[in-house]
């Protein structure tokens, strides 16, 4: 189906409603997963590492009249990288106040940051706490697990001084700049004990990804189970589903609310339509990063945020195929009672050579045994809850 018979079928694009804003280019650790720098797509080799100024500019006067155009009551900008911190304390403040000034007589601005949290030091946590900027970070784990993948270019583990940077967004002050925490999933690991180590950092959200992979470049599953991802979420979601004062989970949580009948909040499962937009240090347009796990350009859009205006990311077919839910499935998908649920998984771990993202997810199975696995607890829980109301 061409752009032309989608809107013909009553499909219009939804704002872009999630800016992330690749201040730096570079990054000082080297995650051995990291879909920017170890997987295909090497395109951040020929963009310069600090976004010029004349590319900044350019990106809020767009945001601001994107955000008029649409009547948009808020929006979200979060600078990214790389490692954003690498731009230093005071840059990232002016960077944070030069969106409010432009962006808050016609919205609600929400400026975050994702950082793997090595530089946050209490000069750094002051300057973005100033301008109310909430930051994430990224943790997998355990302090073995961790830094096992989140190491330095030497290869030394970080695991100390995150938990030092998430001690620092702990403290009483700071607690309204803690965003949350990112955990990529591994199924060699303990759900449990990564669960427990996340939980210990007293985080106001945990959100667990799997790790990006396709059907050319499938997933390393430990041998002893068909879906080991599944698994292991399964065993951290029965541990969050019994703590009695659990964070939020997103994954965990739009899975209870999509089969409940509701709307999911992320790319990973459901079929909500996406509205993200990447702007490169060089003022390029692009799709969601996770595609430069697919092969090399394919979060190109050839847009430029100097000359384009972000309605034009809205007609390239990438954005939507991500944005138009059901039509976008595979035959297998639409075949499958679970699909108004999982939502084909995310875009990216559909993709196969030959046959582009028209693919169930490369973790079908992983997401069937979480999917039912959950349905099963809340249905029993519901069944609980009805013959104690009755007797």
């Amino acid at each position: 189906m061409d752009l032309k018979q989608v809107r013909e079928s009553g499909w219009r694009p939804v704002p872009v409603r999630d800016v992330i804003v690749k201040v730096h280019e570079r990054c000082n650790l080297a995650c051995t997963y990291c879909y920017v720098y170890e997987h295909a797509d090497q395109s951040w080799r020929d963009r310069p590492s600090v976004m010029p100024a004349d590319v900044w500019q350019a990106t809020v006067a767009s945001l601001t009249r994107h955000v008029v155009r649409h009547g948009l009551p808020a929006i979200r900008v979060i600078l990214h990288g790389g490692e954003p911190l690498l731009l230093g304390a005071a840059r990232v403040g002016e960077l944070a106040g030069d969106l409010r000034a432009s962006l808050e007589e016609h919205c609600a601005v929400e400026v975050g940051m994702q950082t793997n949290g090595v530089l946050l030091n209490e000069r750094m946590m002051a300057e973005l706490r100033r301008h109310r900027v909430r930051i994430g970070i990224s943790v997998d784990g355990t302090r073995a697990d961790h830094d096992r993948y989140r190491v330095t270019h030497d290869g030394r583990g970080t695991f100390d001084r995150v938990a030092a940077a998430l001690r620092l967004l702990g403290q009483p002050e700071n607690r309204d700049s803690y965003g949350g925490l990112l955990c990529t999933v591994a199924a060699d690991t303990d759900p449990i004990a990564t669960y427990d180590t996340l939980r210990a950092f007293e985080p106001p959200s945990i959100n667990f990804l799997l790790p990006h992979a396709n059907w050319d470049n499938p997933p390393q599953r430990p041998a002893g189970s068909p879906t080991p991802h599944g698994d292991w979420l399964v065993a951290a979601f029965d541990r969050w589903y019994a703590d009695e004062d659990p964070p939020s989970v997103q994954l965990f949580e739009d899975v209870i609310v999509l089969l409940l009948g509701g709307k999911g909040s992320s790319e990973q499962i459901g079929l909500s339509p996406a509205a993200l937009a990447v702007i490169e240090t060089d003022g390029t347009i692009e799709q969601v990063d996770a595609l430069k796990s697919a092969y090399p350009g394919a979060a190109a859009t050839g847009l430029d945020i100097r000359r384009d205006e972000l309605d034009a990311l809205l007609d390239d077919p990438g954005v939507v195929a991500r944005q138009i839910g059901r039509i976008a499935l595979s035959d297998e998908c639409l075949a499958c009672p679970l699909h108004q649920v999982c939502g084909g998984g995310h875009y990216v771990h559909r993709y196969r050579a030959g046959a582009g993202f028209r693919n169930p997810s490369v973790y079908c199975d992983d997401l069937q045994r979480l999917i039912n696995h959950v349905r099963d607890r809340v249905v029993a829980d519901v069944s609980a809850l009805s013959g104690k109301a009755r007797s």
